[in-house]
């Protein structure tokens, strides 16, 4: 029995990849490999630079009196410390299962 008869999706939707945001999901062969984990580490990293880059961008701006907008700098502080938390928790495991990986005998 065809799944796709079901609920009366054609058959080429079905077997076109998912995607997501423009960019296709990776395929089961590159989803473990160390250069994807790299790359989303550093796009978390940039990710993290860029919130930290607008929340002082905000703080500026309000300290120059162009923003009197205590509520979008409150915002931008916000989404920085929790990106940053987030990275170094990110980090921190990293660290430590690097450190287990280590400590094993072979």
């Amino acid at each position: 029995m065809d799944i796709a008869s079901i609920h009366n999706i054609p058959a080429q939707r079905t077997a076109q990849p998912y995607e997501l945001n423009g960019t296709s999901l990776p395929s089961k062969e590159n989803e473990g490999s160390f250069g994807s984990i790299l790359g989303a580490a550093m796009n978390m990293i940039n990710e993290t630079n860029d919130y930290q880059n607008a929340a002082e961008a905000a703080q500026i701006q309000f300290a120059l009196g162009e923003s009197t907008n205590t509520h979008s700098l409150s915002i931008a502080q916000q989404k920085a410390n929790l990106a940053l938390q987030y990275t170094v928790a990110v980090r921190d495991k990293v660290v430590e299962a690097y450190k287990e990986i280590m400590n094993m005998s072979i």
